[in-house]
């Protein structure tokens, strides 16, 4: 009982300091520590990303029987970018995948898993994003070339309240769907989304520059997933980016860079929510 009010103590002491925020520091803060957004808008090398076109989109391209895309530029450029957007134009792209025009954006984007995303954290993403060094960078349009099938998340299909991020399990629910951990964990081997059957079972083989690697499963199964592993291990994993036995992981898991950021209690809070998730072997 004890360690439980202090848990909770810390998770509400950990809300008003989230409070304290600016706007452009929260939204920094996601963008930085969180949904790691690089990975898809920041054009890289061999050496990595190319941070002095931070954000300017261009290089990645995922190329799909339903579309062949591009990760958009999202710096205030003016022409290039989204400095013409208005606040209203940027959230509904994050929200509800629909371009300024009109047009869908394609479910690469994984706006499915920002429909979650609080009032207050949907405005502070749109202030920080204004904040950023303008690129002028003009990327490819995106070409569609058939209807596009999008997945919505269980529990994450509408915004969650002020309330609902002062229970940590929640909250760790809600930070792991940001950093949309089951666009790979609820992924199936054939490439498709079940978050039904598969929902942290993992099994989905990603290929690139870096070999082949497989999906982990990250449900409370104690030998084919993580239940067996401690609180610490599992936060080292986010933090540092390796296996409870050291190994390294590989992109796309590669994200320490990004979850060491996160503060000491949300960590704790995807810790408690990733002890939820239901054993599949």
């Amino acid at each position: 009982m004890v360690r439980l009010m202090i848990t909770c103590a810390a998770f509400i002491a950990a809300a008003g300091s989230a409070f304290a925020q600016t706007p452009v520091e929260r939204g920094s803060y996601l963008v930085n520590a969180v949904m790691a957004c690089d990975g898809c808008h920041t054009p890289r090398d061999k050496s990595g990303f190319i941070m002095e076109k931070r954000f300017s989109g261009g290089m990645q391209t995922w190329d799909t029987p339903a579309y062949l895309v591009k990760g958009s530029n999202i710096t205030p450029d003016r022409e290039t970018g989204i400095g013409a957007w208005s606040d209203d134009e940027i959230k509904r792209s994050m929200r509800d995948g629909i371009h300024r025009h009109g047009r869908p954006i394609a479910p690469q984007m994984p706006f499915p898993f920002y429909k979650i995303l609080t009032v207050r954290d949907l405005d502070a993403i749109a202030a920080y994003l204004r904040t950023v060094a303008p690129v002028r960078n003009e990327v490819q349009a995106p070409v569609y070339r058939a209807a596009m099938h999008v997945d919505l998340v269980p529990g994450a299909v509408k915004p969650f309240t002020e309330e609902d991020m002062r229970d940590p399990v929640k909250r760790g629910f809600y930070l792991g769907t940001i950093a949309h951990c089951m666009e790979c964990h609820g992924r199936k081997p054939d490439g498709n989304q079940d978050y039904k059957n598969n929902w942290g079972k993992g099994g989905y083989v990603f290929k690139g520059p870096f070999g082949s690697v497989v999906t982990s499963n990250i449900t409370s199964h104690p030998k084919s997933g993580i239940g067996s592993w401690t609180d610490e291990e599992i936060r080292r994993s986010l933090t540092h980016g390796v296996s409870r036995d050291g190994r390294a992981f590989k992109p796309p898991m590669a994200r320490q860079d990004y979850f060491s950021r996160m503060t000491a209690a949300d960590l704790d809070a995807i810790v408690a929510w990733i002890r939820t998730i239901p054993p599949i072997e």
